[in-house]
């Protein structure tokens, strides 16, 4: 028999047992063989609405670099803070217009959708005034390069002003996101895909 014929008939064999309601544990076994080939499950529930934490440290944080990586299910940024499990007070919201802290200066960030992130860590020595960070207000990030990211299009420093410092986050459109702390930084996520 030759190769278009084996191919007709096995169609045909297809549509016979589809048309008697056999077609379904077929499907089912074809998903789950899909599912089995190594595709990554991505988290779910993170949602797109303000995220803060509202501890107070103890001793003054200091912002010592920020960084970027791509995973396959969400882009992160990493704020460099120290502290071990010191509490430290972060905001992370969206906004449609990024706005420098505390002059209400516009600080242009492209990208379908900016992210405004207030993390409680100076980019300063609060005791010398020495700079722990070299961002510069209304700057890309030093050091940060986001080229082949699938979510994050954009960064820019705001200010550190009264021991927050202050970042935009341009992102691809309005994702769902999450904030962790872990043990010397803060790291947000953001989704590729709702």
């Amino acid at each position: 028999m030759h190769k278009g014929r084996r191919a007709a008939a096995a169609a045909a064999v297809l549509v016979a047992v589809g048309s008697l309601g056999l077609a379904a544990p077929a499907a089912s076994a074809v998903a789950a063989a899909a599912a089995g080939s190594g595709a990554t499950a991505c988290p779910a529930g993170w949602g797109s609405l303000p995220k803060q934490g509202t501890d107070q440290a103890t001793k003054p944080h200091s912002l010592t670099g920020i960084r970027t990586g791509r995973h396959d299910c969400y882009d992160r940024m990493v704020f460099d803070v120290g502290g071990g499990t010191d509490p430290l007070n972060y905001h992370v919201e969206y906004v449609d217009t990024f706005r420098q802290d505390p002059s209400g200066t516009v600080i242009p960030v492209s990208g379908g959708a900016i992210l405004d992130i207030h993390v409680g860590a100076a980019a300063y020595d609060p005791e010398t005034g020495q700079a722990t960070y070299p961002g510069h207000p209304g700057k890309a990030l030093p050091g940060v390069d986001l080229t082949g990211y699938r979510t994050f299009r954009d960064t820019k420093f705001g200010s550190s002003f009264e021991g927050v410092t202050q970042v935009g986050l341009g992102v691809r459109a309005r994702l769902p996101f999450r904030v962790q702390r872990l043990s010397d930084r803060l790291v947000v996520d953001v989704a590729h895909t709702w």
